[in-house]
């Protein structure tokens, strides 16, 4: 997939919008976890421990960081899309606007609810641009891209890369707390529920972006794949497929 070749199919509109709404939102979700003070995802706790190290800005260095990741990508032979530019710098940017709005925030009283925030409008923003099908984001590429040249299951290379990134992300002072754990348990389901919620119509065969244009956050998955239609009670097709939507939104 080029950056281009998503930039077709019916709903074009739409998935612009979902897709720069949902990289916007999950820049602000993430700044709002960094003012709870509780702890934060995985990534953003060795962007946080960098960011203390070189002085720069979280987001700043969230950009440096996804453009070093996609770098990896060469090797293994993952090619971008537009959503993986996209995610590259819109995150790192909303971040950084995000905190220069936000002040810091003193007290469980305060702490708690922007955490609760900041985890459930993650999942908000991870529905959103999942479901805009423009091609993956460069850290979940690089676990899928993984588990395809290894062989690995995805959830012991997604394990493995989120335990060395935490890991380096606390011994270079990144914040690992409660809201690291919550984050963990509950952006599965919410970002599945979302998911869902935002899965746009199933494209017809003349116009359609294949299912491995879908996935702004990880590799592209198999083409030709089923689309992303919400299935009441159950997980959508494309994630059950083995595709990057399920190595993002299952543990």
């Amino acid at each position: 997939m080029s950056i281009a070749s998503g930039l077709r199919g019916r709903h074009l509109a739409r998935r612009l919008v979902q897709l720069y709404v949902g990289l916007t939102l999950y820049g602000t979700s993430s700044a709002l976890l960094v003012r709870s003070g509780l702890g934060l995802e995985p990534w953003n706790v060795l962007h946080q421990g960098l960011a203390e190290k070189t002085g720069l800005s979280i987001g700043v260095v969230s950009i440096v960081v996804g453009a070093m990741v996609l770098l990896l990508w060469l090797p293994i032979r993952q090619r971008p899309g537009l959503g993986t530019v996209s995610n590259v710098f819109v995150i790192g940017l909303a971040m950084d606007g995000t905190l220069a709005l936000v002040p810091d925030v003193h007290g469980l009283a305060g702490q708690v609810p922007l955490l609760v925030l900041g985890i459930v409008l993650n999942g908000v923003a991870t529905g959103l641009y999942i479901a805009a099908r423009f091609g993956p984001g460069p850290r979940d590429g690089l676990m899928t891209g993984l588990h395809r040249l290894t062989g690995r299951s995805i959830r012991l290379v997604r394990t493995a890369i989120e335990v060395v990134v935490v890991a380096t992300g606390f011994l270079l002072g990144g914040s690992v707390g409660i809201g690291t754990v919550l984050y963990a348990l509950a952006i599965g389901p919410l970002a599945q529920f979302f998911l869902r919620w935002f899965a746009l119509p199933e494209p017809d065969s003349a116009g359609a972006a294949p299912v491995s244009e879908a996935v702004p956050g990880g590799a592209a998955p198999v083409s030709g794949g089923p689309a992303l239609i919400p299935e009441p009670g159950s997980v959508p097709s494309s994630v059950a497929a083995g595709t990057t939507e399920g190595a993002i939104l299952r543990p």
